[in-house]
């Protein structure tokens, strides 16, 4: 990867992704490996006018350590002052930017509870920094740079040089910034959302309908006043940013009592440093009731067992087989870059601002709306060359929304 274009990755970063204003804090969280780009998006936001650029450093090998020989007591303890941070920070109206690298394999071997604990302890600590993140109040974004370990297996052929040059042109590919003008390649990305999200607000569908031939056989209710929302947000300041880079989706909220059928996965699902494949799941009145994977099962259980909301959706997500990503047809064993290469769905915590006056409304109001609430949110996917998706409407007229794989309109 050419200095120029890591310089152009870290411009479109600060620029697009989390939009960096006059006098703002900006908080990166990034592995050790990565501390080149992180220097080079440090360097742009200050010259952007940003106040302070602070960086939480993560480190691969120590968190395996972590989990193979800490104490038992650790699993379930988060730092109150990491807590306190956080929502200093979004008092602040800091702007947050994620780069992630992680080996799928990080965690392999490792006790399920460990993580399971883990996991639980963090999310229940920084539930009001998620909330102020996913209701938009402070603008953030999630990239992704190449690790060693990540690079090799995607292409577990190449040496570790060759696969790490190979996944940064597969990342500048995505996120456009091998691009000429990467500012404009993503202006124009975002008009083709618009119009697309456009519609999709206008037809009001009450209902979709998933099929396909890997037996995915789902029908997901669309609360009354949903939005669907893709490209560029709007924080609750007027701040535009990009919350990923790269994006192919177009999203909204499902009802989290409207869910029933059977859905396939179409891929595996990398989740904290554990690889779960072949899975299905089967929903009666918005819960998952039954799960099945061929590897990792124990995993997708501590997923949906997290809490009673990550056994019900909290997003349905739009994205034509025929995208960039997809074109590349590469697993990327990263849901940054394969939930941007397939229609997918979340488990867990809905974003609530796809719903007309969330603002106004009370945690009770909301799920008694439709939004759903949970400590986490996984997205795993489930779009195929052949997925067909209908929409029905409040007069039960059935449009279809896509055909083959790709969006009808």
């Amino acid at each position: 990867m050419t200095q120029e274009l890591l310089n152009q990755y870290a411009r479109l970063i600060v620029q697009m992704g989390v939009n960096v204003e006059k006098s703002q804090t900006v908080v990166i969280g990034a592995d050790i490996g990565n501390a080149d780009l992180v220097e080079r998006i440090a360097e742009q936001a200050y010259e952007q006018g940003a106040k302070e650029v602070v960086v939480n450093w993560t480190n691969e090998k120590l968190l395996r350590l972590k989990y193979e020989k800490g104490g038992e007591s650790v699993f379930d303890e988060f730092p109150q002052w990491r807590k306190v941070m956080f929502e200093d920070y979004d008092r602040d109206g800091a702007c947050y930017i994620s780069l992630v690298s992680a080996n799928p394999d990080l965690l392999r071997g490792i006790p399920s509870d460990r993580i399971q604990r883990s996991m639980v302890a963090q999310s229940k600590a920084l539930a009001v920094h998620m909330k102020a993140t996913m209701e938009s109040r402070n603008c953030w974004t999630v990239v992704a740079a190449p690790s060693v370990e990540w690079a090799q297996k995607v292409y577990p052929g190449l040496s570790e040089g060759e696969a790490v040059e190979r996944l940064w042109k597969a990342i500048a590919k995505a996120a456009r910034f091998d691009t000429p003008d990467p500012l404009q390649a993503w202006e124009n990305q975002n008009a083709t959302f618009e119009k697309r999200i456009k519609y999709l607000n206008e037809k009001r569908f009450r209902s979709l309908h998933y099929v396909n031939r890997l037996g995915t056989d789902l029908r997901v209710e669309l609360p009354e006043g949903h939005i669907w929302s893709g490209g560029a947000e709007v924080s609750t300041g007027g701040r535009r940013f990009f919350p990923n880079m790269p994006t192919e989706e177009i999203f909204t909220l499902p009802h989290r009592n409207g869910v029933n059928g059977r859905v396939v996965s179409a891929m595996p699902l990398c989740y904290q440093g554990v690889t779960i494949e072949d899975f299905e799941l089967t929903f009666e009145n918005g819960r998952a009731v039954h799960c099945k994977a061929g590897k990792n099962q124990d995993a997708l259980e501590n997923i949906l067992n997290m809490d009673e909301g990550a056994r019900r959706l909290g997003e349905v997500a739009l994205v034509p087989y025929s995208s960039p990503i997809s074109d590349m047809k590469t697993l990327f064993y990263n849901t940054l870059y394969d939930e941007n290469a397939s229609c997918h769905f979340a488990l867990g915590k809905a974003y609530p601002t796809c719903l007309e006056g969330f603002s106004q409304m009370s945690a009770e109001a909301l799920l008694e709306a439709g939004v759903n609430e949970s400590l986490t949110h996984v997205d795993f996917m489930v779009g195929t060359d052949d997925l067909e998706i209908t929409g029905t409407d409040a007069d039960g007229n059935i449009s279809a929304v896509f055909i083959k794989g790709n969006f009808a309109f």
